[in-house]
């Protein structure tokens, strides 16, 4: 990683830890500076202190875990896809792992939650399949790989949907999960998440000259050696292993491995090594921001923080469909 790029990507994760700290203060109870330094240093396990271990602190680092996740997720879609409109949600990544994980929690209740990231990512893996195969393997216009993705997304939601209606006095948590949240998720929950997130980035870094070689064109890699018929099929594994264990914990959340990846592209990163920590701290600093956002904003009620980031997505999305040419 070059120093430049390191320098940025370090600034972006001192502006996630300091988004992190402020979160600590606000909520149903705000905290004073003095009281969450206190009691962050010395947990006394008082309502400080409970506000601050247990409540807050676990929740804005699952917050940055699954944003980093997502961000790394969304980039090497884009990569492998070569389309800039490619990502978890467009692709059908997140709709075919959350659709699996509903059935498993109304119809089989006894399927222990330990194995739901591994229905995820089968659910995910075999959704971006058939994406890839309507968008003609992932080569096609941006505009069919948006059309795939969304018909994908919708037929999978639709089948989330009837599960929903038929799973009874269950509805209730299951629509709470599937607005996309980090609400009251704790130290279990980081741990459970935080291997599949550091198998997609960790086997995205290790595997960065054949990313980087891919990023040319098909053509040209092949031509240098690189065996597409074993790194696509790999890349795929790795966008969607962080998925797989995001969404059992934090279920659908938008537009932040679209919006990630973007944003690092903006900020010119020498590399492929570079290009993945940056938009990795870049996914974990936005949604960090909007999880802070979606507990502070409505006190004492909390928003979806899948709603504030559709709020930042949404436009971003606009934006790069209506551009005359989207390219990667």
């Amino acid at each position: 990683m070059g120093r430049s790029s390191a320098k940025t990507a370090l600034v972006v994760i001192v502006a996630a830890i300091l988004i992190i700290a402020g979160g600590l203060l606000v909520g149903a109870k705000p905290l004073a500076p003095q009281a969450a330094l206190k009691v962050l240093f010395f947990p006394d396990g008082k309502i400080d202190s409970i506000l601050v271990w247990t409540l807050r602190l676990p929740r804005s680092l699952a917050a940055f875990v699954a944003g980093a996740g997502l961000g790394v997720s969304g980039y090497l879609l884009q990569v492998l896809t070569r389309n800039p409109l490619a990502g978890p949600g467009l692709t059908g990544v997140t709709s075919g792992a959350v659709a699996p994980i509903v059935f498993c929690f109304v119809f089989l209740p006894w399927f222990s939650s330990v194995f739901y990231p591994l229905v995820g990512m089968a659910g995910g893996l075999a959704a971006a399949f058939v994406t890839f195969w309507i968008s003609r393997g992932g080569r096609g216009r941006p505009l069919h790989l948006a059309l795939g993705g969304i018909s994908v997304s919708l037929f999978l939601g639709a089948i989330t949907t009837y599960i929903l209606l038929l799973s009874g006095t269950q509805a209730p948590s299951l629509l709470f999960w599937l607005t996309g949240g980090l609400q009251g998720r704790s130290w279990t929950q980081l741990a459970y998440m935080l291997p599949w997130v550091v198998a997609g980035l960790g086997g995205a870094l290790a595997v960065h000259r054949a990313i980087g070689l891919l990023m040319l064109n098909e053509e040209a890699a092949a031509g240098m050696g690189l065996r597409l018929e074993l790194w696509k099929p790999l890349l795929l594994l790795l966008a969607v292993l962080p998925v797989a264990g995001i969404a059992p914990v934090a279920g659908p959340v938008a537009f932040v491995g679209l919006a990630a990846p973007h944003i690092a592209r903006l900020l010119k990163p020498g590399g492929p090594r570079s290009s993945i920590a940056l938009t990795a701290a870049l996914g974990g600093l936005i949604l960090v921001a909007a999880d802070v956002i979606a507990r502070s904003i409505a006190i004492p009620q909390e928003l979806p923080v899948s709603i504030v980031t559709a709020l930042i997505g949404g436009p971003v999305f606009v934006y790069l469909v209506q551009r005359r040419s989207v390219s990667f």
